[in-house]
């Protein structure tokens, strides 16, 4: 494995974990759906749409008290950690996608799902049934997330590979 390829990895890895914790911390200040929207959030209710029964999409388990969908947490940081390394892999040879340190690449990634694929799909409702809040903390908050990976991405691949950054040739 060369160390390009070993810093991508990795700092997808780790950037997707931590971006992920992030991004959840971050629906915690701004939190995107109404209560009632989130009885079933959009990982749960992509999961249904592709056959999983409710039964398995809200299994949880208990901390302090608190049932915690660990399911959506699979899916949550699954994606984080794909698109963590997608981006990893895109900076290496698309140095221009780091453009905003990653914020437009988040910007980008939550236009094609919040507001063209998933509706699409009927996984969450059409753009303009969606209130301002959602829009306005999904927004932000992938401009956040992938900030972290971006953070991640160039620590990581300084020190694993001790080349400058494709960013910066």
């Amino acid at each position: 494995m060369t160390k390009r390829l070993k810093a991508v990895l990795l700092s997808g890895l780790l950037g997707g974990i931590v971006s992920g914790i992030v991004k959840l911390g971050w629906e915690v200040l701004l939190p995107p759906r109404t209560i009632a929207r989130n009885m079933t959030n959009p990982p749960q209710e992509l999961l249904q749409q592709f056959g999983f029964p409710r039964t398995f999409t809200h299994l949880t388990y208990t901390y302090s008290g608190q049932q915690m969908p660990w399911v959506s947490f699979i899916m949550h940081f699954g994606f984080s950690i794909t698109f963590a390394i997608i981006y990893c892999l895109l900076a290496e040879k698309y140095p221009k996608v780091t453009l905003g340190q990653g914020t437009i690449f988040g910007l980008g990634v939550w236009v094609a799902f919040h507001l063209v694929i998933m509706p699409l799909m009927g996984t969450v409702p059409a753009v303009w049934n969606q209130p301002f809040e959602e829009h306005f903390s999904e927004a932000l908050g992938h401009m956040i997330w992938m900030w972290v990976i971006e953070i991640f991405r160039r620590d990581i691949r300084s020190r694993v590979t001790h080349e400058p950054d494709p960013v910066y040739k």
